[in-house]
């Protein structure tokens, strides 16, 4: 099955769902056009209040939908935006990948993984138990953060819904993501 993009979003305010659009268009070193977390140093709220001039290793925000469907037997009904996600993915394991993978989104936008997204109070404020549901636990007892991955991006174009995606992971050692 061919990757392909489900969905996409952005936001210009710092709410935490970010609104369906018909296409986003990434900026190279920047991120999305129009979107809070857009920039080359931080944006996210907390992550300025420690040290503004941070590289902004968050630009975009990708998630698999296949999270949904994990989370809709537990009476979470999720869509598209609803926790914060630029880039709505499907057929991709996107947790798996190590970073520096390069994801070319459609006909000519392509992001660097930086690494995890890391599960936070939240997403229990949009609805109860939905931090608790989006970790988990490997079979060595370390902890899995399914909220996602983040991006930076690299060349810039616009991204649909529909849109193919390629992965070209790194050359050399392939290490795993981190939170970012």
């Amino acid at each position: 099955m061919q990757p392909t993009i489900l969905a996409v979003a952005s936001g210009p305010g710092h709410a935490f769902s970010k609104q369906a659009a018909a296409e986003i268009l990434l900026l190279a070193g920047l991120g999305v056009a129009g979107d809070a977390h857009a920039g080359e140093t931080v944006k996210h709220r907390s992550r300025v209040a420690r040290d503004p001039t941070q590289p902004n290793l968050r630009q975009v925000h990708l998630l698999h939908a296949e999270l949904f469907e994990e989370l809709a037997p537990l009476c979470f009904a999720l869509k598209p935006g609803d926790i914060g996600e630029n880039v709505t993915t499907r057929g991709l394991d996107l947790l798996a990948l190590p970073a520096g993978t390069i994801l070319r989104l459609g006909a000519s936008a392509t992001v660097a993984l930086t690494g995890l997204r890391n599960p936070c109070y939240q997403l229990d404020d949009f609805a109860k138990g939905l931090m608790k549901a989006t970790l988990g636990r490997a079979a060595d007892g370390s902890l899995i953060r399914k909220a996602g991955v983040m991006a930076v991006v690299r060349e810039g174009g616009v991204v649909r819904p529909g849109d193919a995606i390629t992965v070209t992971r790194p050359d050399g050692p392939q290490v795993p993501l981190a939170p970012v």
